[in-house]
């Protein structure tokens, strides 16, 4: 399996004896977590803040989960930029073992740009549209 998309950023991060719940698994709502940790470092790193007058919500997200994730694991979450529309950015991520390579879920989150002032859909700026698939 594999997502489309440009690799845009890696993080790695631990899994913790908390993000269990009572089936001694990895509860669902952590791999939403791991997702958006993973998408607000990116956004960091590339100088987009998340306190301008405009910012990225999401409309739309969803996962598969391919294999149960049990602590303890270490991590490697992967982001991937692929298409950019006039206001939206389709992203998705990837949740890997770090020592294994294991493949625990695939993530997807589409990204609308929005003005907090106005209340609505803005341009999507130029650095995100140039790291889409279809730059």
């Amino acid at each position: 399996m594999s997502v489309p998309g440009n690799l845009v950023n890696t993080i790695t991060a631990p899994l913790r004896w908390g993000d269990m719940d009572a089936y001694g698994h990895a509860n669902n709502t952590v791999y939403f977590r791991f997702f958006e940790e993973a998408r607000i470092v990116w956004l960091a790193d590339i100088n987009i803040g998340m306190s301008g007058p405009t910012g990225p919500i999401i409309i739309k997200t969803s996962a598969t989960f391919l294999k149960e994730l049990k602590h303890p694991a270490n991590l490697v979450i992967t982001t991937y930029a692929d298409k950019a529309g006039n206001t939206s950015l389709d992203t998705y991520h990837e949740i890997k073992d770090a020592d294994s390579g294991q493949l625990y879920a695939e993530g997807y989150a589409k990204l609308v740009w929005f003005d907090h002032n106005t209340r609505s859909s803005c341009p999507l700026p130029d650095v995100l549209r140039a790291l889409a698939t279809n730059a």
